[in-house]
């Protein structure tokens, strides 16, 4: 796997832009469309802002799918993601092609619709974040990475639900939902690029776990280290306790000033 570290978060996000619009082109030269995984999160802001503004990208040729949303919370809540997804990248760019996750509709219904919707052709690309806990999409730990279905249902850990009073997208962990609608692991290990972009201090020791130690449900997103096509974008402060000596030749040292 590659790493690439960075200052601050907005050239990490200027960085990660470049290599995923650059993938997006690419897939629309080869097969007339490209079709995209888009993680939504705060700390996905600066990198959606710019991915929203590259430029020649034909977003009408462009399908995007959603990686998580929680169950049981409306479209309208600040927390949403599938608001944030249509806010910050659907709408800005018109995207016309896209299936969102409705977490307060019949989970059933989406979870079938959707999976099929995946699974009928190849992903050129996604964009993920790894929570505080390690969690890839809302896979917390111990992850599930046997099953074979492209969306599930999971139940969101304390560790994760706290992460998103943090963030200041609910006021106190009472109004966070305990379950989630996730992309499952498998799923998201069968796309052909993966670009994670994991900024901030409160990332380091999840970083550490997942890059450092072992391949571990109990470390979700430790899993990417199987792919044979990933980068992980960090910033100094994600990157504080990752050991180094084990990706020498793997990180960009291009990206230090």
């Amino acid at each position: 796997m590659n790493f690439k570290i960075f200052h601050d978060r907005r050239s990490m996000g200027k960085a990660a832009a470049d290599q995923a619009a650059a993938a997006i082109r690419s897939a629309i030269q080869d097969h007339g469309s490209a079709r995209i995984v888009a993680a939504t999160a705060a700390s996905q802001k600066e990198f959606l802002e710019e991915l929203a503004s590259a430029p020649e990208i034909d977003w009408r040729l462009v399908e995007a799918f959603h990686l998580d949303e929680y169950i049981g919370l409306n479209i309208t809540h600040p927390g949403s993601f599938r608001r944030m997804l249509l806010e910050q990248l659907i709408r800005k760019n018109g995207i016309v092609r896209y299936h969102l996750l409705d977490g307060d509709g019949d989970v059933a219904s989406v979870l079938r619709s959707r999976s099929e919707a995946i699974a009928s052709a190849p992903i050129d690309i996604a964009f993920l974040g790894i929570g505080e806990n390690g969690h890839l999409a809302f896979n917390d730990p111990p992850a599930n990475f046997d099953t074979e279905e492209p969306y599930l249902v999971v139940t969101l850990d304390e560790a994760c639900r706290r992460q998103q009073v943090g963030e200041a997208w609910f006021s106190d962990i009472t109004e966070v939902p305990k379950q989630a609608i996730s992309m499952s692991v498998k799923q998201i290990l069968k796309v052909k690029e993966l670009i994670a972009v994991v900024p901030g201090p409160q990332k380091a020791q999840a970083i550490q776990a997942c890059f450092n130690g072992e391949i571990t449900p109990m470390a979700p997103a430790s899993i990417l280290r199987t792919h044979p096509n990933i980068t992980v974008y960090l910033d100094e402060d994600s990157a504080a306790l990752l050991d180094r000596t084990l990706y020498s030749g793997s990180i960009s040292a291009a990206s230090l000033k």
